[in-house]
């Protein structure tokens, strides 16, 4: 008989940290779930539209755990299809701050933000997210406008020789007393707005900017409000692992993922499924309650109207591929955060989106750890809170494999033990010798053992 595994219930206690206005609950226990609305609309998204995915979102997503609505980058821009940057008109009130765009969101009047918003997202059982890059706009440099709640000006914030180099909006902000005011400025009127999300871009790599980091991290714990801090793009340095954790609670871990399995050696963007194996492995020692290496947006269903790259499509992932990456992203525990455009949400989608055995993998597993790569065979695994060891076997191959695979490859020393599919509904378990089966190109066999 196979000796069960003795398993720990990890509980997270509350873990408080003191801070000027607020002791502060440990946020982010689980892996964060919600929708992002940037592989579908990328700068693009308005109000009706944003609504109508939330709808989605809370009706067929909510009861299986995703909680969070993220509107990504580009609220603030009124004419966000310009095709030159430099042609961007944005809203900002008279203390230098992003105003989500009139002619997008007509419920963001002058004085309430995004406050009718989030209080439409948190009247549906849901949490409210924002995109930001990091910095001070360069318009309200160029105009030396005042700082809120402080006696310094945007020529005092700002270091105009930090640029994003990708992104024209801001210049970056000197970790001075008029650079903390900034941020502590800028986050208090998130608070204020109900934003309870913030992924905050261009500060975890190209370039890595750790002052920012604490600096944003300092300003939400004075702002009497448990707002997540996730941290983009990647890669995140490993070497800085201590740092992001102590001060945010997600953290890309790549550059952006995108509906293709592998990324060509000559290009290096964007980032295929089959090239995070590697990087997901690396960051596995960090995995930790309150603390979650993000391996990105789930790319699946449909990519439009206007998606951040490429043109609109379905998912060109196969279906295979698609299990392979809502499993991977699972018994590692990355944070799930769907990019399909949920208004056209297709079943299968759902489905895979919605397993149970799945979500309680990503949400409740413990002692997750790649096995061993054989080859194109890649072996992960994962302990559940009864006790039970989850198994998931990855074919990288681009031809079916068939798998005959003793127990002893797997860490089990009885001769026989329990198995069923978490692939198939209401799955038997069945005794079985050996771990037997034929895994797709791409694909993955995903399995639940037991004494």
């Amino acid at each position: 008989m196979l000796k069960q595994c003795t398993s720990i219930l990890i509980l997270t206690a509350a873990i408080f940290t003191s801070g000027p206005a607020m002791a502060q609950k440990v946020l982010a226990p689980t892996p964060p779930m919600g929708w992002n609305s940037w592989d579908s609309y990328g700068l693009t998204i308005n109000e009706t539209q944003f609504r109508a995915n939330v709808d989605v979102l809370a009706r067929k997503l909510k009861p299986a755990g995703y909680q969070y609505a993220v509107v990504d980058e580009g609220w603030y821009l009124l004419n966000p299809q310009k095709q030159k940057t430099e042609a961007f008109v944005y809203r900002i009130d008279q203390f230098g701050r992003y105003q989500p765009a009139l002619n997008r969101f007509a419920s963001a009047s002058a004085a309430l933000g995004f406050k009718p918003v989030s209080d439409s997202v948190h009247a549906q059982g849901l949490k409210f997210g924002i995109h930001i890059i990091r910095g001070i706009p360069k318009e309200a440099v160029a105009k030396n406008m005042p700082v809120a709640g402080s006696s310094f000006h945007a020529a005092d914030v700002a270091d105009t020789a930090d640029t994003c180099p990708w992104n024209p909006d801001n210049f970056g902000v000197r970790d001075t007393p008029a650079g903390q005011a900034w941020y502590d400025a800028l986050i208090k009127q998130y608070a204020a707005w109900g934003v309870d999300y913030i992924k905050v871009d261009c500060i975890a790599a190209h370039p890595y900017k750790g002052d920012e980091i604490r600096m944003i991290h300092r300003a939400i714990q004075k702002s009497g409000r448990p707002i997540v801090l996730s941290l983009s793009p990647g890669p995140a340095p490993l070497d800085k692992s201590a740092e992001v954790a102590a001060n945010a609670q997600l953290w890309r871990i790549s550059d952006d993922v995108w509906d293709r399995w592998e990324r060509p050696e000559s290009e290096r963007f964007p980032q295929g499924v089959k090239n995070q194996f590697a990087v997901i492995a690396s960051w596995i020692p960090h995995v930790k309650p309150g603390n979650w290496p993000d391996a990105d947006m789930l790319p699946l269903g449909t990519l439009g109207p206007v998606p951040g790259w490429g043109k609109p499509r379905a998912t060109r992932l196969t279906r295979d591929e698609q299990k392979t990456l809502v499993t991977l992203w699972s018994i590692s525990r990355s944070p799930l955060f769907i990019g399909a455009n949920l208004t056209q949400l297709d079943d299968e989608t759902t489905t895979l989106l919605t397993n149970r055995d799945l979500l309680a993998i990503n949400q409740h597993g413990h002692d997750q750890r790649l096995l061993f790569q054989h080859g194109d065979l890649v072996a992960w695994t994962s302990k559940s809170a009864r006790g039970t060891q989850y198994l998931a076997l990855f074919n990288l191959g681009d031809k079916a494999d068939q798998v005959i695979q003793p127990l002893g490859d797997f860490g089990i020393t009885a001769k026989a033990c329990a198995a069923r599919d978490l692939w198939k509904d209401a799955s038997p378990w069945e005794k079985v010798l050996q771990i037997v089966g034929v895994i797709p190109a791409h694909g993955t066999m995903l399995l639940e053992l037991k004494q």
